[in-house]
């Protein structure tokens, strides 16, 4: 009965990780994730009693992340986010060169103010909007589509809260969020510059030096819905309104981090947040709040509740305990190794078995090997690292990475697998080994004192 339970929880895992990454007839990852969570509550690896420590674990970060995809939502109403493109082809001022950087940085922003997948799903169409609307030829879109992309996702790494798996990894180690952004800020900053410097470096060929300035039809009066408020506001006043908008956006995202520093629940300030800008919406353009229940994508905690419950079977089963086994005396008693090895670990993991299950899996044998509390910290940010940044090898290493995929093709732009490969190959490994390296340094010479009390 043993080996059914155990045999039946890696076959179902196998089969689910192959259902969301294929994807057939575009069926949504939820589905395959709850058949498979299902199959393994009823061969036994997985009790009752376990899935009341699952709920609590991954709770308050479904909550923050729904919550944040609502402020999305919400800005996508007041037309922010197209503002922000008519703003970036204003900036470049005709130059190729300049809007690369421009594409980073709100790659960048978005992801810190929002999400990996929210950041992928606002700024790629309007990226490909933005290009098409250029003119430029398919092999001169994919730099900005491609290092916006990777960026869009990489910057995940910095903070905790742009990242569902990331928080849930956070309560599997009782690490704060202000402590996790304390620690991996830094290194994971440098590491994001070293990315997109390389990602330049490649590109620059390609890149063209001039880009048109005269962009009919990407005005804001043109592709946005709106009848009332804003549509009709002079530009100054748009202006305006943008920026206090953008201003609140980033007081709630501050809120996140006290509120993490004095032990009051992130996911009450995300919720905070989300509802104060919903009223704002209300009050502004008349929009009703119940159009959140259906453009919210609320399968993502269906998701993420059913991956972690097929991975706690994985964990019941043995999987973690082989794991310690393999990697305990490699990472024991050296700092240096504890980065270095578990970082290039989940990179292997997350390639593999994608990033989610590959930091769950990881993050939960940290918690059962006999490190010092030093020694858990950086290798629970290596995961990390892994997990966001050494991902991007492979396109099957994110679902944010498949979905950005989808997009570009549904805009008609065409990007293999050869040829992102091409590219990753060459940047991914030097930027995951250079941020883990000065996470080393970084912690070790700023918390060790600390953190070894």
């Amino acid at each position: 009965m043993v080996h059914f339970t155990v045999w039946i929880t890696i076959i179902t895992f196998v089969v689910t990780l192959g259902f969301i990454l294929w994807r057939p007839r575009g069926i949504n990852e939820a589905i395959p994730a709850a058949i498979g969570a299902i199959i393994v509550v009823l061969s036994g690896s997985v009790t009752l009693a376990d899935l009341g420590i699952i709920a609590d674990t991954i709770g308050g970060a479904a909550i923050t992340i729904m919550a944040t995809i609502v402020m999305a939502i919400v800005l996508e109403s007041f037309g922010f986010f197209n503002w922000v493109a008519e703003k970036l082809a204003a900036k470049a001022k005709g130059s190729g060169i300049r809007l690369f950087w421009y594409v980073n940085l709100l790659c960048f922003l978005m992801t810190l103010f929002f999400n990996n997948d929210g950041s992928i799903l606002i700024t790629t169409p309007i990226l490909v909007m933005l290009l098409n609307n250029m003119g430029l030829k398919n092999r001169q879109k994919i730099p900005y589509l491609l290092s916006g992309g990777l960026i869009a996702t990489a910057s995940s790494a910095p903070i905790g809260v742009s990242n569902i798996v990331n928080l849930i990894a956070l309560k599997i180690v009782h690490m704060s969020l202000y402590l996790h952004t304390a620690m991996m800020f830094v290194p994971a900053t440098f590491g994001l510059l070293l990315l997109v410097g390389l990602l330049f470096i490649r590109f620059y060929k390609v890149l063209p030096k001039t880009i048109p300035t005269n962009l009919n039809g990407l005005s804001f009066k043109s592709y946005h819905p709106l009848k009332q408020g804003i549509k009709h506001a002079s530009e100054k006043d748009r202006s305006r309104f943008m920026r206090n908008v953008l201003l609140f956006v980033f007081a709630v995202r501050v809120s996140l981090f006290v509120a993490s520093f004095v032990n009051i629940p992130v996911s009450l300030m995300a919720v905070i947040g989300s509802l104060v800008l919903l009223g704002w919406r209300w009050a502004y353009l008349k929009i009703s709040p119940a159009d959140m229940l259906k453009k919210t994508p609320w399968y993502i905690i269906v998701f993420a509740f059913c991956m972690y419950t097929i991975i706690y079977g994985l964990n019941n089963i043995g999987l973690t305990d082989w794991l310690i086994g393999f990697i305990e005396p490699i990472v024991s008693g050296s700092l240096l190794h504890s980065s270095v090895v578990m970082g290039v670990l989940l990179s292997v993991l997350s390639n593999i078995f994608n990033n989610h299950p590959a930091l769950m899996i990881g993050t939960l044998t940290l918690t059962h090997m006999k490190l010092t509390l030093l020694e858990l910290k950086i290798a629970y940010l290596a995961n990390v690292i892994g997990s966001d940044m050494g991902s991007l090898l492979l396109p099957m290493g994110t679902l944010a990475t498949l979905m950005w995929m989808h997009i570009l093709r549904k805009g008609k732009v065409i990007i293999s697998w050869w040829e992102y490969v091409k590219i990753t190959s060459v940047v991914i490994p030097p930027t995951v080994l250079f941020t883990l390296v000065v996470l080393y340094y970084w912690v070790s010479t700023l918390f060790g004192n600390v953190l070894q009390r």
